[in-house]
């Protein structure tokens, strides 16, 4: 499907973009990656173009003569910073969302995926596709997860007045890996916390008491998924997720045995954790023939890995959060 195919990735220099970008070459695509990182980020095999995709301008010159787009370029913070900074991820994420898709549209993309996000959920111990119009995103995820829900009725508005139906969503649960946001001051909880490790913090702190239990998928298992997703192409939202619980605790034990020396671990309960449990349901999502590959073990043991040979990397992204420097 992809073999000599002009395929644009926006936020192809990130987390899920990067191991995207890299299964797409391999399937013989033309890649171009739009990002506001530095170019360094880039895969040498790609086009690169640094853009701001807030101008609907920007969308339009980089969607000219493209196949397929995945638009996956997003911000990324953790939930203290959501609560401090909500404008940092409302506004520029309904923005660029919104331009995306338009320019796509009027440039005849023959199919477009976008990354909604497990924040679009309200609490519940499952989350299934069809539930979302139902309730509203949980207060831990209201404006992200507003944003992104924008995002998913654009498509159905374009399905109602233009019958463009060539949009496909995908929900990627709590996705981990090499080319993440290693930020300590707004990172999430698995990268933030093998950073802090790594530095060699001792004891090293963590909120909550490590009950609370999340999804988490590594992020070239979430690449797979979007390919599978546009290869069908899926017609309703679909879940990427592991489908599978894991409490903090356990996430923090794997980063500490990984870690030499082994760190004491201080719990500060007095700090929020969110929503207690977070499992999405992927009974859909295999339906389309995937299945993620990497355990949250071996997943978490190379993203250290990855992390010690590429700290040069680390401060090379764009970072909303520091007024648009880097960290």
């Amino acid at each position: 499907m992809f073999k000599d195919k002009r395929v644009l990735v926006t936020g192809g220099t990130g987390l899920i973009g990067r191991p995207l970008v890299e299964l797409l070459l391999e399937r013989g695509a033309q890649v171009t990656i739009v990002s506001l990182d530095d170019p360094s980020r880039a895969h040498p095999k790609a086009e690169f173009i640094q853009k701001n995709l807030m101008y609907l301008n920007h969308c339009l010159e980089a969607c000219e003569d493209m196949d397929y787009v995945f638009h996956l370029a997003g911000i990324k913070g953790s939930p203290a910073m959501t609560a401090k900074k909500p404008a940092s991820f409302f506004v520029p994420t309904i923005t660029f969302n919104t331009n995306m898709m338009e320019a796509a549209r009027q440039s005849g993309v023959k199919r477009y995926l976008y990354t909604s996000t497990i924040g679009v959920y309200a609490p519940a111990e499952v989350f299934h596709e069809d539930d979302v119009w139902k309730t509203f995103p949980s207060e831990h995820d209201r404006f992200a997860g507003w944003a992104k829900r924008m995002g998913e009725l654009q498509a159905e508005a374009y399905r109602i007045e233009y019958d463009w139906k060539d949009v496909v969503i995908v929900r990627p649960a709590n996705v981990y890996g090499p080319y993440d946001n290693f930020d300590p001051e707004n990172a999430m909880v698995i990268p933030t916390l093998i950073r802090r490790a790594l530095d060699g913090e001792n004891p090293l702190k963590v909120w909550g008491d490590g009950t609370a239990v999340r999804d988490f998928i590594h992020a070239r298992d979430v690449a797979r998924g979007m390919i599978a997703a546009l290869e069908k192409p899926a017609l309703q939202p679909v879940n990427l997720g592991s489908g599978q619980g894991v409490k903090i605790s356990e996430i923090v034990e794997i980063i500490s045995r990984n870690t030499d020396p082994r760190p004491e671990i201080e719990w500060d309960t007095s700090k929020p954790s969110g929503d207690q449990k977070r499992l999405m349901d992927t009974s859909r999502m295999r339906e389309l023939g995937f299945e993620p590959e990497i355990s949250i073990e071996d997943g978490i043991k190379e993203v250290m890995d990855w992390f010690r040979e590429n700290r040069d990397k680390i401060g090379k992204r764009y970072n909303v959060f520091r007024k648009n420097k880097t960290a």
